[in-house]
């Protein structure tokens, strides 16, 4: 039977579409420099950095600040001392400032100053794009106003501030398209507030933050339920934006979306890239914002509407925060250096730096991901085609509705849409990101308002 004209057509189109495909070459998924980082992070530097935050005494918010050996304001001009340091080692790679407001609140009842350290290294393409580490300078004992008793704060939290200072001195070997920002925020204990002055500033610079990785005990190894585990850390994140305004909240109701803001979507970016580079390290994706009833210093940053998520240990123990410094029937109570590991605190700030790099080295996450196939065979997704040089080409992602993570991803190349024939939407969650030349991409970006970078 001979074929019509247009059974030919549709012979050659298709012909054409499977050598286009077949042609298609996927860029690698693998940067070797990240392989390096993972590993280049110190025990002993760490060590010496949290015994030198310990030796400030306290670190409390309200503490003294005119002393150089005692107080949080010493501890902050250690903290601009030592980025300063590495800055030189690199030929002036880092911008070092300090972030300062005067706050009152519940718990700082009379007008005090809340101090920021912050080092930027610049990137060299997409300089506004930043992601950022943060850990916390200040601690307290029992009584959350008691600004003068000894509180070491060994782990809770010269260990994130430690963690900063060590992948500065690690990344900063490096140059990266974007812009990474290591920062040591003061006023946790006291209601969050360096994070919000931060935030603050983000605005006021217009910075596009792409990740907030905020370290929050990182050291620790033993729990309080007896539990003692070096291989495994925490990574918690909003699954709805806080930050939803209602008409965004009607459509993610009535679209899904209830698992995929920017943050859960960054904590999955984070847990994918421990599997692909890191050893003996097991990453636990907690779909909440932080433990039960309790907060962190990434919320005023999912508050003004910026991806951002906790890193922690997995184990806590309760006997080593925020208390007094003593024995009680037998039990020893205090945030002490002897509670901190360093080889986990190592390993910890390697996964910060590993994520860090990679997403400074991988392009800006797709913009204006919109989805459709309502009542049809297929899915289109379509998203703003970017002119960066450094975007190669868009990986299209999907998973049931019913899976954690993504289980699926197709390269798709350098398009501004793409069509997964014969799946159909209503069964399926579907995201994008970006691919870069160099091994990396972008965090997976979720259709819509929900999901946006």
């Amino acid at each position: 039977m001979p074929l019509s004209h247009l059974s030919i057509l549709a012979i050659i189109l298709s012909l054409s579409s499977t050598a286009s495909a077949a042609n298609l070459a996927a860029p690698s998924q693998e940067d070797m420099r990240l392989y390096d980082i993972a590993v280049s992070t110190n025990p002993k530097r760490l060590k010496a950095d949290v015994e030198k935050l310990v030796s400030f005494g306290t670190r409390h918010t309200l503490s003294q600040t005119q002393s150089d050996t005692r107080g949080i304001g010493a501890a902050r001009r250690w903290i601009k001392t030592e980025f300063e340091h590495i800055s030189k080692a690199c030929g002036g790679c880092l911008e070092v400032i300090t972030l300062a407001d005067t706050v009152t609140g519940k718990r700082i009842p009379d007008p005090s100053e809340v101090v920021n350290v912050i080092a930027i290294q610049h990137g060299s393409l997409d300089p506004k794009r930043v992601v950022m580490m943060s850990g916390d300078i200040d601690s307290r004992v029992s009584d959350v106003m008691n600004s003068t008793s000894v509180s070491p704060g060994a782990n809770d939290n010269a260990s994130g501030v430690a963690g900063a200072i060590e992948a500065a001195r690690v990344l900063s070997k490096y140059q990266f398209a974007g812009t990474i920002v290591y920062a040591a925020l003061s006023g946790e204990e006291q209601g969050l507030y360096g994070g919000v002055t931060l935030a603050q500033y983000a605005k006021d610079q217009d910075w596009q933050v792409e990740a907030v990785l905020n370290n929050d005990m990182i050291g620790n190894i033993e729990g309080v339920n007896g539990v003692i585990d070096n291989h495994s850390v925490r990574i918690f994140s909003e699954g709805v934006r806080i930050a939803e305004t209602a008409e965004e909240a009607k459509e993610r109701y009535f679209s899904g979306g209830e698992n995929d803001s920017a943050s859960r979507n960054l904590a999955r970016k984070i847990k994918t890239l421990a599997d692909q580079y890191m050893t003996n390290l097991d990453v636990m994706l907690v779909y909440r914002l932080d433990r039960f009833g309790r907060g962190g210093h990434h919320f005023p940053f999912n508050k003004a509407g910026l991806p951002a998520v906790r890193i922690m240990e997995t184990n806590e123990h309760y006997d080593r925060q925020h208390q007094d410094i003593r024995m009680e029937n037998g039990v020893a109570y205090g945030d002490v250096i002897e509670g901190v590991d360093f080889d986990f605190n190592a390993k910890l700030t390697a996964l910060n730096a590993i994520s860090l790099a990679s997403m400074a080295w991988a392009p800006a996450p797709p913009k204006s991901v919109s989805i459709e196939g309502k009542v049809s065979p297929s899915t289109r997704l379509t998203w703003q085609l970017s002119q960066q040089k450094e975007v190669v080409g868009y990986r299209v992602y999907w998973r049931l509705t019913t899976e954690s993570e993504w289980t699926h991803s197709r390269y798709v190349g350098k398009v501004e849409s793409f069509t997964l024939e014969n799946m159909v939407i209503d069964n399926y969650l579907f995201g994008v990101a970006s691919v870069s030349a160099n091994g990396n991409v972008s965090p997976v970006v979720f259709p819509g308002a929900t999901g946006a970078f």
